[in-house]
């Protein structure tokens, strides 16, 4: 993803469901098109870095969240990590920004998203991307990604024996040349550094899944410009699964990234950047 260079991002704050802090960070100009970029469970909202920077640059005003119970924001004192809980945060911060946004969501931030563009009351948004996420996914699928998050629990020695256990889930990328950037998605307690995400949040992952009913009547009601994007060696959308999103979203397009797996973003940034931009200026430029 290529452009101007915009000024660093700032740091926001909004009031989810419950008075419930949700953290996140405001780039580009106020008065651009809104888009507000949600991420997987177990990332952060630094998972979009590249993103939105590209999108600032092209004249959106990008809002990158830290779902509750990850990053910087609270974590529910009641282990309440529903998508119904998520999706009550998510309209608190459509709230605020005063006009349609565009909701660009990966995995378990589309999942939400999908909810905020089909389920009423309906919010206001201009259109929805669906990063590697469908209404119904397969939970066997699903399953190694719910290991990776349960394990672990008593954390790392240093960021190297992090790293190697990123590499041990994702075998095909190899180990990385530089791992401070994992820095940003740990933080240390009792002496060892840890996931920053609640461990509560690895039990709602199965009830997401028992959720595919209300997902897809939700995917019935979209009607605003939908993407999606796949990976085209994703461990959890295949062909199939993104042909049921057609007959469950006749207007949705679809872009298939040679190269990534589930991480999309991570895996094949600048084709990422590219069809996503495409797409955006063209159903809702800024």
């Amino acid at each position: 993803m290529s452009g101007a260079i915009p000024p660093a991002p700032r740091g926001v704050a909004f009031r989810g469901a419950g008075g419930l802090t949700v953290a996140g960070d405001a780039y580009g100009p106020a008065e651009g098109a809104p888009v507000v970029l949600l991420h997987g469970a177990g990332q952060t909202r630094h998972a979009w870095g590249e993103t939105a920077r590209a999108l600032a640059a092209r004249g959106y005003h990008v809002v990158s969240l830290d779902l509750r119970g990850h990053g910087d924001s609270a974590w529910s004192d009641y282990g309440d990590y529903t998508l119904s809980a998520l999706l009550t945060d998510l309209r608190a911060v459509l709230a605020t920004l005063g006009r349609p946004a565009i909701l660009i969501g990966a995995s378990l931030g589309g999942l939400t998203a999908l909810l905020a563009a089909g389920e009423g009351p309906h919010a206001r948004i201009r259109a929805l991307v669906l990063v590697d996420v469908t209404p119904n996914p397969d939970p066997a699928r699903v399953a190694p990604i719910r290991a990776f998050m349960a394990a672990h629990t008593g954390g790392f020695t240093d960021v190297e024996e992090a790293a190697a256990a990123v590499s041990a889930y994702r075998p095909g990328r190899g180990p990385r040349s530089d791992v401070s950037g994992l820095l940003k998605n740990l933080r240390v307690r009792n002496g060892r550094l840890h996931w920053h995400w609640d461990p509560a949040l690895v039990s709602s992952i199965s009830g997401h899944l028992e959720g595919a009913r209300r997902l897809v009547e939700a995917a019935r009601q979209v009607t605003v410009p939908t993407l999606l994007v796949r990976g085209a060696h994703s461990e959890l959308v295949g062909e199939q699964d993104a042909a049921e999103l057609e007959d469950l979203i006749p207007h949705v397009a679809v872009v298939t990234v040679d190269g990534a797996r589930h991480m999309v973003a991570g895996d094949q940034n600048t084709e990422f950047g590219a069809a996503l931009l495409q797409h955006l200026e063209r159903v809702a430029p800024p």
